[in-house]
């Protein structure tokens, strides 16, 4: 039976951790409670035996981001708004939600997709469009782009919060693989970076699809707006290609990250980290603590179920 990884992203005042069978998200309120969001994770992503090939299995990652994650931050929005003496949370659903989600969608699809198509076929003209150089400047770009980036949110008050419990996020889950008890003080005693992190998948996708992307725009058609749209097609239908060769890359690495060439291979995910982590608070471990725990029950459980269904070993 493979490993189980489990794993999570922050969200707004909390952490949201998912395990095999279920997600649990555990929020801090105004009036400093930690508030435990539980549900069974039934998407075919996750249920089915397609969804664990590898080079599949690296989609769910991105289902985490864009279905999983947003719905938990969803949740953590309406928990860190909720009024003092308000029974339940305001809802951040509904039109409003799905709107921010679809802006915030768009802004990363022009940044990190469109700006750097475009200017790099407009900075490629000044070398009577070389393919070679109009590849690397599409990549370079676009990894300059997504560096300052994160850069320019770390500086915001509120995001190095949310930092701050990506990084109670790492210790709390390299705490428990590394077999201690889920306590704060021991679990404080872990490293904020890990090396099956968001951050160094996002990284390894970036400098994947430089190469990926490369052999595309040698292959391009003549220059102007076709052209132009045709490469932007091209990349976002190569997404679920790239993403699946950084998973593996990222889940490979998880058990041989004592190898001195894998360690200088994810290294650059590592530094990265250092721009979406902070050192947490012990609040913010215990959220994460809180997180992980029913995610870990759920699983212990599910375990224990299957042992009793499976058929009784031959005994000889």
């Amino acid at each position: 039976m493979s490993t189980q990884y489990y794993g999570g992203q922050a969200v707004i005042e909390g952490v949201m951790m998912r395990g095999r069978k279920s997600m649990a998200v555990a929020v801090r309120n105004p009036q400093n409670e930690i508030i435990l969001h539980k549900e069974a994770l039934t998407a075919k992503i996750y249920t089915s035996h397609w969804g664990q090939w590898p080079f599949v299995r690296g989609l769910a990652m991105l289902w985490d981001a864009l279905g999983l994650g947003m719905r938990a931050l969803m949740w953590s929005a309406d928990v860190a708004i909720q009024e003092e003496g308000q029974e339940e949370p305001v809802e951040f659903s509904g039109p409003v939600a799905w709107t921010t989600i679809a802006v915030s969608l768009s802004f990363a699809v022009g940044l990190f997709f469109l700006l750097p198509t475009f200017a790099s076929k407009w900075l490629a003209g000044f070398f009577d469009d070389h393919a070679a150089i109009d590849a690397i400047f599409e990549g370079s770009i676009r990894l300059i782009l997504f560096v300052l980036y994160l850069w320019a949110i770390g500086l915001m008050p509120d995001i190095r919060r949310v930092f701050g419990y990506h990084g109670a996020e790492h210790k709390t889950i390299n705490a428990y693989e590394a077999g201690e008890e889920l306590t704060v003080a021991n679990v404080q005693r872990y490293s904020v970076q890990h090396t099956r992190c968001g951050t160094s998948f996002l990284l390894y996708v970036l400098v994947i699809s430089i190469f990926l992307f490369a052999p595309l725009t040698f292959a391009g058609i003549e220059p102007g707006w076709l052209a132009l749209l045709l490469r932007f097609a091209t990349r976002l239908l190569l997404i679920p290609i790239v993403a699946g060769i950084a998973y593996e890359i990222i889940r490979f690495s998880a058990g041989h990250d004592k190898n001195p060439i894998m360690r200088a291979l994810i290294s650059p995910g590592l530094w990265m980290q250092k721009l979406t982590t902070r050192e947490p608070d012990d609040g913010m471990i215990e959220c994460a603590i809180a997180a992980l725990q029913p995610v870990l029950a759920a699983d212990r459980a599910d375990s224990q179920e299957s042992a009793a269904l499976a058929p009784a070993p031959a005994v000889s």
